[in-house]
């Protein structure tokens, strides 16, 4: 169990930490010149039972109160200070709002100074802390008298806490390692050490660590956790941590950085809390208010962005943005002080909604829903009501990532809501069972009335589905999903179109057999200069609309794309040229595209290369300017036959058609999704975000 001192200046803090332990936590020489507590002080108390009590000893004086409050996060227990000859004094108060804003509810009042103060001034100051205390967690906990100079209650004290370490419930060894770094220094023969209370999971001897934000990789070379050597420290220790890698130096590593496991990290700037305002503020929280944020060890300079229509009055509670200055380390639930930027007051706290705030669209109905999922301390009910709101779909990483969730920790949770995992854009995103059978019943009954509207058509494009269709999907999410369709049976993916299974749109046999006249001819070797229509009749010896309507069936039927009027290419040719471009673009001392190089490439003659080109301007996959043309990353995959990720089947259900072997990605081996119908243009990519 870590104890926290609290308490205003002189109240014997310090003298009563070194009675209960035999340990002078002022450590600096300008603490020992001047005689008060600067930084934090740390000692150690063993019992006969072998428990160990790690005590960390903030200063009292108003100017280091962000000292006070890099050692009050992490403490289970509050030593609350007050000399009963002086009773509550000002720092009292705000020591006591802080613990109280930090979620602490175990403490034990010390009554110091009690050898000076006569039964008249012990019974005030009893009574103003009890008042003090009603309206805060710490309430019930007793005030017991001592006096550091006569020993007088020291015994009794040390019992009780002895007592309260065997009731106290230790924090939740699983999740994510995370201390919070209140000190770093060097050790002789030993190197960089960092120092601090391990708030999440373990760490062992050789375990990978990250420092962050600073993004530093380091490996642990040994560890003490109580003031002891040890192979392991877990939540609740105050550990000191021997750390070794590239770049890793005492002056690498800051107060209020965190080092955590490596799958944890992902600093932020931007978080959606709940903010609770302190009663003594004299006016309401406004907009863009100016504030020093305190989190862990960490203090950074913050904006406050109003949720609410109303600003936040003193006493009141409300969710607020804040906008840091700089990335910290965090995690959802995570509690934290608000000052003002002057250091002169506590503003209010509260704790950590959601790390990855937005910074538009942030006040509407749906953004509201979200927070109330995020709000939800239980893992598995957040996770299953994020799934039951807009835009119904959760980055599963991400959910564990800000939750300080390890990855087998999260296959089960994801088990036990039967989520149903899709891949895209190198993440796994979840669904609920309800929201992916409604998609697969919607989906299914779209292609169905399509088909009866325009049975002539070989389908529908994965673009225009995707956007007639609620929840909308990222594109990426959206062709895994319409992939594991495909894995079912219940539709087939051809080129750019989707269609049901049983839908077909086959060419008569004239027109096959024409087809597979005058296939070779616009393949192979001819495919960058293929003939133009009427070149083609001439050679199959047939009319020049039977071939011209021919190939714009095809066309229709995402098999050939018309660069130029008449003028046709294969789909496959198209987008091996795309890959021409971006050959160009990687080889060229200037990464920019001419007619020239692309005609020297192709070998295909300037006029057709012109017309190429020109035909990807008009598509979005390049963009000219003058002579020069670059490329639009964004539209590479027009005309390229996509195949979406592997679908992820490590979380989820086994009884979901995700989870079934049969639903396993086959890339390659059979049709998958195209680009977009060549004959129109594809949306802007704003609409397919």
């Amino acid at each position: 169990m870590i104890i926290g001192s609290a308490g205003h200046i002189d109240h014997g803090k310090t003298s009563l930490v070194q009675k209960l332990t035999g340990v002078d936590t002022d450590r600096l020489k300008e603490e020992k010149a001047r005689g008060i507590s600067i930084d934090l002080g740390f000692a150690y108390l063993d019992g006969p039972d072998g428990t160990t009590l790690g005590f960390v000893d903030v200063p009292g004086h108003e100017r280091f109160i962000h000292n006070m409050l890099a050692g009050a996060t992490g403490i289970d227990f509050v030593l609350l200070v007050v000399a009963a000859d002086d009773g509550v004094m000002p720092q009292t108060r705000e020591h006591l709002a802080i613990v109280d804003l930090l979620g602490i509810s175990e403490g034990v009042v010390a009554l110091t100074k009690s050898d000076i103060a006569d039964e008249g001034q012990r019974e005030k100051a009893a009574n103003e802390v009890r008042a003090l205390l009603a309206p805060t967690a710490l309430s019930d906990i007793p005030i017991m008298p001592v006096s550091s100079i006569t020993g007088e209650g020291i015994e009794d004290l040390r019992i009780y806490l002895m007592e309260a370490a065997k009731r106290h419930v230790a924090r939740s060894r699983s999740g994510g390692f995370q201390l919070t770094v209140d000190r770093c220094f060097t050790l002789a023969g030993a190197g960089t050490v960092v120092t601090g209370t391990v708030i999440s999971g373990s760490v062992s001897v050789d375990d990978r660590v990250i420092v962050s934000p600073s993004g530093l990789s380091a490996r642990v070379r040994s560890i003490h956790a109580q003031n002891r050597l040890t192979k392991t420290g877990v939540a609740g220790d105050r550990c000191a941590l021997n750390l070794v890698g590239d770049k890793i130096t005492k002056d690498a590593i800051s107060r209020g950085e965190i080092v955590q496991s490596p799958e944890l990290y992902g600093p932020t700037e931007r978080i959606d809390t709940i903010l609770r305002v302190l009663p003594s503020e004299t006016k309401p929280i406004a907009q863009w208010m100016p504030v020093r944020l305190h989190h862990g060890a960490a203090e950074v300079s913050a904006r406050i962005v109003l949720l609410g229509d109303e600003p936040l009055a003193p006493g009141g509670e409300g969710r607020v943005q804040l906008v840091l200055d700089q990335p910290i380390a965090a995690a959802i639930g995570d509690r934290f002080v608000l000052r003002d930027t002057s250091a002169q007051r506590t503003i209010g706290g509260g704790r950590f909604l959601d790390l990855r705030a937005p910074a538009r669209k942030r006040r509407t109905p749906e953004r509201f829903a979200q927070l109330d999922a995020h709000a939800i301390a239980d893992h598995e009910k957040s996770l299953e009501a994020l799934l039951g709101r807009a835009p119904f779909y959760v980055d599963l990483a991400g959910f564990a990532r800000d939750r300080a969730i390890l990855a087998k920790e999260m296959e089960a949770i994801t088990a036990k809501v039967g989520v149903i995992s899709l891949s895209g854009q190198n993440r796994v995103f979840g669904l609920s069972p309800a929201v992916w059978a409604n998609l697969k019943r919607t989906v299914l009954a779209t292609l169905d009335k399509f088909h009866l509207d325009n049975p002539d058509l070989p389908g529908v494009g994965l673009e225009r589905l995707r956007m007639h269709l609620e929840p909308r999907l990222p594109a990426p999410l959206f062709s895994s999903f319409l992939q594991g369709l495909a894995r079912q049976g219940e539709i087939a993916l051809e080129g750019a179109w989707i269609r049901l299974r049983s839908h077909a749109v086959r060419l008569t046999p004239h027109d096959e057999a024409l087809w597979e006249e005058i296939r070779p001819m616009i393949g192979g070797r001819e495919r960058f200069r293929p003939p133009r229509v009427r070149d083609l009749a001439k050679i199959v010896d047939a009319a020049e609309n039977d071939v011209r309507r021919l190939l714009k069936s095809l066309g229709r039927m995402g098999k050939l794309d018309e660069i130029a009027q008449d003028h046709f290419f294969l789909r496959e040719t198209v987008a091996e040229m795309i890959d021409v471009l971006q050959d160009i673009v990687a080889t060229s001392p200037d990464g920019m595209i001419t007619v020239i190089r692309f005609r020297d490439r192709l070998d295909n003659g300037r006029k057709v290369a012109i017309q190429i080109l020109e035909f990807f301007d008009r598509h979005g996959v390049t963009i000219r300017k003058g002579d020069f043309r670059r490329l639009n990353k964004h539209r590479l995959d027009l005309f390229r036959r996509i195949v979406p990720d592997k679908v992820d089947t490590s979380s989820g259900r086994e009884s979901s058609p995700v989870g079934r072997p049969d639903f396993k990605s086959g890339r390659g081996r059979e049709p998958v999704l195209g680009g977009f119908d060549s004959h129109s243009l594809p949306p802007s990519s704003r609409s397919a975000r």
